[in-house]
């Protein structure tokens, strides 16, 4: 199974977020269970600097040899930072999804409510083996 940082929260559709208990700006990446289950990522779409998220919203798409899947707003906000490096190196994702292949960072505008801690998480994804 793959590893949860205790350290961050996260999404029923598989994100992580960094940064809720320090401030307004806040990372977001893909789980490596995602990761995983998507097999070798060839293509990352990530929105663009200055757009205006909703939470749940479909922002961006991660492609693999098998699947394409949507990357989901986990709280509403303004884009502020892409992670250039993952669009050009996908493989990123894979490699070190909670590292260097993080996807955007999002100026938090509202509350982030429903998002799960990491024991949570853990139990969500036991369940889908």
């Amino acid at each position: 199974m793959s590893s949860i940082p205790d350290d961050l929260h996260y999404t029923k559709e598989h994100e992580w977020i960094a940064g809720i208990d320090d401030g307004l700006t806040l990372t977001v990446g893909i789980t490596a269970y995602a990761a995983e289950a998507l097999g070798d990522v060839v293509y990352v779409q990530v929105p663009e600097v200055g757009a205006t998220v909703a939470a749940g919203e479909a922002v961006g798409e991660v492609e693999s040899t098998k699947s394409v899947s949507d990357i989901f707003a986990p709280v509403g906000g303004e884009i502020v930072e892409v992670n250039q490096a993952v669009v050009d190196d996908p493989s990123l994702v894979n490699s070190d999804s909670y590292g260097d292949g993080w996807l955007f960072r999002v100026r938090l505008e509202g509350d982030a409510d429903d998002l799960l801690s990491a024991e949570e998480y853990a139990a969500l994804t036991s369940g889908e083996s």
